[in-house]
């Protein structure tokens, strides 16, 4: 296909937003018109699953197609693989204008430094407006193609959203592939434009059925639970005034109907259900991220799709939908066809979730490193001991409130999962070791060979 005639890519991708919190999902205290909108014009995807639910490693699976084990980029603030093809290579060589704005996150420490043109870039070469980590919404930065930071007045996706307004400014005639990465829903929840704070009262808040309330001391002493729900739902829907902008300039262009967007995010966040905060589990709420497509010219309208959609499927899915090429390092399935809802279109059986680190966001209650899989009915998950750890039937139980790892009566489907996930391990090369035995087994540096060591900094 012709690159004048082919479709093109936007993809608006969150922090840290749960694929629930959406009135087109069900959870009907969200103010989201224009994601239901989306999703009224596209396909709905029920389980989008992010494989390793923490920013870094499963943003270097969306732009490669691969696992960790694969992109090399297993923990937070660590550095990829970076000669795999990638989503902005493929999309630059196949004739597209390709550009990246907002947070990137995997090149390493520290957080806010500049990434060179260059191989570093994956391809996104033609606009660059990045930081590579940032959360301080009312400090917009980001750097260009010179190492001096920006700093502008603003809302940090307000900002992000005009430089994609400058992006689309710059239309030569090429289709473009362009990723603006936006910061929130991503804590510090109260970092939110006030107006959007005053459209959710605290107190009439339905949450989540599995929302613990515990002692403040065991969580953030900073937050409590329904104030800081509210300023989380706020940010989505500053976020979701902001995509109605970019819906209106694409219609006001004339490319709404002949180009992809894909609205998701890196990973979800507990908000304390199940009494936990952030993500790194493989509850629901920290693994199932929201994920929709529109396509006018491509895709069914208004439909939901309950295909298992994984991270490392993202590139070759979207790969299929444009007539690319997929690369021969993706270790994702092409579920393009499931998307059209075509008859023959693949189910995968499974997907494979992981978590490479420890984490203590409880001092009373805290996450080992994991691997499990996700079926369309069942959630499973092993400790590097390869015990069950966490073992959920979703469709009896979708608020995961009973453990079955080790109940007789389900015996028999966790040895399917144990397989299930044992497969998994040997086509990725998991040797699903502890914390230190993967770092030292496939090292896991924080800087660039040719730059000078820099301290880790803190991993939230």
């Amino acid at each position: 296909m012709p690159s004048s005639n082919r479709p093109n890519l936007l993809i608006v991708y969150t922090d840290q937003m749960r694929g629930m919190d959406m009135r087109c999902a069900g959870n009907t205290d969200m103010i989201t018109p224009n994601l239901d909108r989306l999703a009224a014009e596209g396909v709905r995807c029920t389980h989008g699953l992010a494989t390793t639910p923490i920013c870094s490693p499963n943003r270097a699976t969306l732009l490669t197609g691969t696992y960790p084990t694969t992109h090399g980029l297993m923990f937070n603030d660590t550095v990829w693989h970076s000669e795999l093809p990638t989503l902005g290579a493929v999309t630059r060589n196949a004739g597209y204008r390709t550009g990246y704005i907002g947070k990137w996150h995997i090149d390493g420490m520290p957080r806010e430094k500049f990434t060179p043109p260059g191989h570093r870039r994956a391809g996104f070469d033609d606009f660059w407006a990045v930081h590579n980590c940032n959360h301080e919404y009312f400090i917009p930065m980001f750097y260009r193609d010179a190492p001096e930071m920006i700093r502008v007045p603003g809302y940090e996706p307000e900002v992000q959203t005009g430089l994609a307004e400058e992006f689309m400014d710059g239309n030569d005639g090429r289709p473009f592939c362009l990723v603006l990465s936006w910061g929130p829903p991503h804590n510090p929840y109260e970092r939110v434009p006030d107006k959007y704070r005053l459209m959710y009262d605290p107190d009439s808040l339905r949450l989540r059925q599995n929302g613990m309330i515990i002692p403040r001391e065991s969580l953030d002493p900073a937050w409590a639970h329904r104030p800081t729900t509210a300023d989380y739902y706020a940010l989505i829907t500053s976020m979701d005034d902001l995509l109605g902008r970019i819906l209106d300039r694409l219609e006001a262009d004339g490319q709404a109907d002949n180009t992809i967007i894909v609205f998701t995010s890196d990973h979800g966040d507990m908000m304390w259900s199940q009494g936990l905060l952030y993500k790194c589990v493989p509850y629901e709420e920290s693994v199932n991220v929201p994920l929709i497509f529109r396509w006018p010219a491509g895709l069914p309208k208004g439909e939901v799709c309950d295909t298992l959609v994984n991270t490392p499927d993202m590139l070759p899915t979207l790969a299929g939908l444009m007539g690319l090429e997929i690369p021969e390092t993706a270790q994702g399935q092409d579920l393009s066809a499931a998307l059209q809802g075509r008859p023959d279109a693949p189910r995968p059986k499974s997907a494979f979730l992981s978590q490479y680190t420890p984490y203590v966001f409880r001092k009373d209650k805290p996450t080992p490193a994991w691997r499990g899989v996700r079926t369309e009915r069942y959630t499973y998950a092993e400790t590097c001991d390869r015990q069950p750890w966490l073992f959920f039937d979703n469709e009896r139980d979708p608020y995961q409130f009973t453990n079955l790892a080790g109940v007789p009566e389900y015996q028999s489907v966790a040895d399917e999962l144990h397989t299930e996930l044992d497969g998994w391990l040997r086509r990725i090369d998991d040797p699903f070791l502890s914390h230190e035995e993967m770092k030292a087994r496939f090292g896991t540096p924080y800087r660039w060979p040719e730059e000078p060591k820099m301290e880790k900094v803190p991993v939230y």
